[in-house]
């Protein structure tokens, strides 16, 4: 079996469409670890939705997912990602690493966003 090269600055799998669905499937092949923690927060966002008569939640859940699945999508960023999520956890708050690393993840969060606004 012969390994295939995958390109960091190229998408492992086309963006899905903005649907629980279609974040599933996306999410099940590039972070299966996650799904129970969208399948969590899906419940959380539909009980909230019910609760306070408001579809908001269910905008925002959704919204949380795809940019997460925009940025497992795209190797070199989801990469970055771990990298800054890494030192944020394990860095001093009074390092200037941990400033870094969190604006890093900003960065990859807005561009992520970006993106998915652009289409």
């Amino acid at each position: 079996m012969t390994a295939q090269h995958i390109d960091p600055s190229e998408p492992i799998v086309p963006r899905p469409e903005r649907t629980p669905a279609a974040l599933r499937v996306a999410l099940a092949r590039l972070a299966p670890h996650r799904l129970a923690e969208m399948e969590r927060q899906k419940d959380e966002a539909v009980a909230l939705a019910a609760q306070t008569g408001s579809l908001g939640p269910i905008t925002q859940f959704l919204e949380s997912w795809a940019v997460a699945v925009e940025i497992a999508r795209m190797p070199a960023a989801a990469a970055r990602l771990r990298t800054a999520e890494y030192t944020a956890q394990t860095a001093e708050r009074d390092d200037s690493a941990w400033r870094a690393a969190m604006d890093a993840i900003k960065d990859i969060h807005t561009a992520a966003r970006a993106a998915l606004a652009d289409g």
